[in-house]
C-alpha cells in the first residue's frame, strides 16, 4: 500500500549570472552548501536516518562528476552509511530526482531522503565534451535540431506564429515585475541559503540574493 509523501523543506543557493558570482566556485561546493543549509534548518532530523540522496546534473564530469549525489552527501557531513546517486536527465533531472525519491518513500523503501540538482554552466558550458554517435544524423534517428537548442525559437515560431517577439518581451518583463514584488514581500529570501562565493576579481564574498533579476527593466 502506498503512503503519503511529505515535502519537509526546500532550499537553494542564490542564482548567479555567467562569469560573475560563482565564476571561481565549484559546483559540488554549491550543492554541499544547499544540503548543509537544509540540514541546519531541520535540526531534529538525525542525519544517520537519511536513507538516500539523489542529485541531478546534466554534465557529470569534473566538479559535477564523481557521482555527485554521493560525494556531495559526504562533503556535507552525512555519515558514510548514507548512500547517494546521480541522475542525468538534462532539463528534467532535478524534477526526476524529486519524483524518484518520492516514489521510493511512497513504496516504503525510504523513510526520509534528499533530492535536488546542480548545474554550473560557467564551469560546464552546454555541449561540453559531447561526442554524439554519427548514426543519429546519418540514419535520421533524430533531426539535427535535436542535438542543439539554437533552432528551438525558430521552430516554435514556425509552429506557433502567435508567439511574437513582442509577446515574449512582455512575458519576460512581467516575470521581472513578479520577481521584484516577491523579493519586496520576502517570499524568495526565505528559501535562499547564504553561500560563500569566490570571484576572480573581488575575491571571497557571501551570496545572499539572486544576481540575474533586473527590476528596472522596461520595454
Amino acid at each position: 500500500m502506498s503512503r503519503s509523501v511529505v515535502l519537509v523543506d526546500a532550499v537553494r543557493t542564490p542564482f548567479g549570472k555567467a562569469g560573475s558570482l560563482y565564476a571561481g566556485t565549484r559546483a559540488d561546493d554549491l550543492m554541499v552548501r544547499a544540503i548543509r543549509g537544509l540540514l541546519d534548518r531541520n535540526p531534529l532530523v538525525d542525519r544517520a536516518t537519511i536513507d538516500d540522496v539523489a542529485i541531478a546534473a546534466a554534465t557529470q564530469t569534473g566538479d559535477q562528476g564523481m557521482n555527485i549525489g554521493r560525494s556531495a552527501a559526504l562533503l556535507a557531513g552525512l555519515p558514510n552509511t548514507v548512500p547517494g546517486y546521480s541522475i542525468d536527465r538534462w532539463c528534467a533531472g532535478a524534477l526526476t530526482a524529486v519524483t524518484t525519491i518520492a516514489g521510493a518513500i511512497a513504496l516504503g523503501t525510504n523513510e526520509i531522503a534528499i533530492a535536488g540538482g546542480v548545474e554550473h554552466m560557467g564551469n560546464h558550458p552546454i555541449g561540453e565534451g559531447l561526442d554524439p554517435n554519427p548514426r543519429f544524423l546519418a540514419e535520421r534517428i533524430v533531426e539535427q535540431d535535436a542535438l542543439a537548442m539554437g533552432a528551438t525559437a525558430e521552430r516554435l515560431h514556425d509552429r506557433f506564429p502567435t508567439i511574437t517577439k513582442e509577446r515574449a518581451d512582455k512575458y519576460a518583463l512581467n516575470s521581472q515585475i513578479k520577481t521584484a514584488k516577491a523579493y519586496e514581500a520576502g517570499l524568495i529570501q526565505r528559501d535562499l541559503i547564504p553561500t560563500a562565493a569566490r570571484n576572480a576579481e573581488l575575491g571571497w564574498g557571501i551570496a545572499t540574493m539572486d544576481e540575474p533579476p533586473r527590476p528596472t527593466t522596461t520595454l
